[in-house]
């Protein structure tokens, strides 16, 4: 098959295109070649997609994956400029309305790209409902939307993994949010990636929650721990009020416990894997993606200035406030 990746040159984008370089495809990676390579094996194309698509403009492939990640106006010039028998449209599960009401599918209102608008987690979302419009208006349901959860593995930058697995590979005692019973779910993104290469090749269609099964936040926690975790390693629950006192926030920034959700987003990560997986998603344990993220970690620097997590002194400050201090 000819497959053209729009994107290809980092995390998911790549991940798919090296997984269809693997197969055998002739892949084609179409991206301004910036924020990284495309994988070997690959051919890069040069294009500035708020221009258009250069060379690629008439071009047909068996196969399209395009990663658009905040503009619905380069989804639908990739639509007008290039055909395909299947077309993949990475979107997000950012297009939820409401994150607080378990099984809730109401999707957030779309809204065109405004460069001067600031970007939010819901204007994201909001786009990506635009994005997923644009892909339905050209192809019907002849094409294959994937609603990416929590991308984990090789490749992530968030931290929001990345974090935990670090963390908990250095042992001792480790502030972990007291919320063991809150959902939690990731996929590793070389599940995703062969999932979509499988879709390509096999003509899937539909929309789907791209994402493994949710687990409480706890196991999850304990599963990196057992994966990466020096003996003796452990996790000190710290109460909510703690956590606010210290202005510790969820989720993500520069003083956050990942993984971490308040009340009202804690659907977020709840989301029903099972369409998914009788599609063929197939998820490996989160131990695995442990192992391969803690080496790529190590290839970052472990001690690197991070998006998201707890400095140390802060850490400390709340295993003190939690009794015992740290170790």
């Amino acid at each position: 098959m000819r497959i053209l990746v729009l994107g290809g040159t980092v995390f998911l984008g790549k991940a798919t295109a090296a997984e269809a370089v693997g197969r055998g495809h002739d892949v084609v990676c179409a991206a301004r070649g910036q924020s990284g390579q495309a994988p070997a094996g690959a051919t890069h194309v040069v294009v500035d997609r708020d221009v258009d698509l250069g060379p690629l403009e008439g071009a047909r492939f068996d196969a399209v994956v395009d990663l658009a990640t905040m503009s619905v106006t380069w989804v639908r010039r990739a639509l007008r400029s290039v055909s395909a028998d299947h077309w993949t449209f990475v979107s997000s599960c950012s297009v939820y309305a409401d994150h607080s009401t378990p099984g809730s599918t109401a999707t957030l209102a779309p809204l065109e790209d405004d460069h001067d608008a600031p970007m939010s987690p819901d204007r994201y979302g909001a786009i990506k409902v635009a994005s997923e419009n644009a892909v339905r208006d050209a192809r019907g349901d002849d094409a294959f939307i994937v609603r990416a959860g929590l991308i984990t593995g090789p490749g992530d930058k968030s931290d929001r993994f990345g974090y935990w697995v670090n963390r908990l590979a250095k042992g001792g005692r480790v502030a972990v949010p007291d919320a063991p019973d809150q959902p939690a779910q990731h996929v590793d993104v070389r599940d995703l990636a062969a999932w979509i290469v499988d879709a390509a090749e096999q003509r899937v269609t539909g929309t789907y929650d791209a994402i493994g099964p949710a687990n409480p936040l706890s196991l999850v926690l304990g599963e990196i721990a057992g994966a990466v975790a020096p003996q003796g390693t452990q996790l000190v629950r710290v109460p909510d009020d703690v956590l606010q006192r210290h202005e510790v926030t969820p989720w993500a920034g520069p003083r956050s416990l990942p993984l971490w959700l308040p009340p009202s987003h804690r659907a977020l990560m709840f989301r029903d894997a099972g369409p998914a997986l009788a599609a063929g998603l197939r998820v490996r344990p989160t131990a695995d993606t442990a192992v391969a993220t803690l080496e790529y970690e190590r290839g970052l620097g472990v001690d690197r200035p991070r998006r998201a997590g707890l400095p140390p002194e802060v850490e400390d400050a709340l295993l003190v406030a939690v009794g015992g201090g740290a170790v």
